[in-house]
């Protein structure tokens, strides 16, 4: 029952940031004049840095767990993903408040992670049938994530501010 609660919850802050986006809250970091598309960027690094930093807590403290839910077995790499998902956490923080050359950079970063992460749990899903919910609801967050900031690139590329 804990897997699939948790499964939700990357998707959920992916939906969330899109909602608050729409509905015009100001994120932190920006001014309350900037564009929507610049403050869907602000929101999805936002909620993106706390999905990492929760990933590197997930990956490494609650290992065992996490690939149990995953339908994966805890190995050597899941520390190197909590690892490099910590940095990615710092890294969209730092990003949300210094503009556009941070945000395009760690943007690619996220596109090019996790769209093949999520390539990745769709051939797991084909070769080995796993349908464990991290590994399906997971998909929400990946491509999600990565197209959205994909098609808000040139937005970022133009921004003026």
């Amino acid at each position: 029952m804990k897997e699939k609660i948790g499964g939700f919850i990357l998707p959920g802050l992916f939906v969330l940031a899109w909602i608050f986006t729409l509905a015009k809250v100001t994120p932190t970091g920006a001014s309350p004049h900037e564009s929507m598309a610049i403050a869907a960027v602000h929101w999805l690094l936002y909620m993106a840095g706390f999905v990492f930093i929760i990933s590197f807590f997930m990956h490494s403290v609650f290992a065992k767990s996490t690939a149990k839910s995953i339908g994966w077995e805890t190995n050597g790499f899941q520390y190197e993903l909590a690892f490099s998902a910590l940095g990615s956490g710092i890294a969209c923080f730092y990003a949300n408040g210094h503009g556009k050359h941070a945000w395009i950079a760690i943007s690619i970063a996220i596109i090019v992670f996790l769209f093949l992460a999520g390539v990745n749990h769709v051939v797991e899903m084909v070769r080995k049938k796993n349908f464990a919910p991290n590994n399906t609801l997971i998909l929400i967050w990946d491509f999600g994530m990565s197209i959205s900031l994909a098609a808000l690139l040139p937005s970022m590329i133009h921004y003026a501010g």
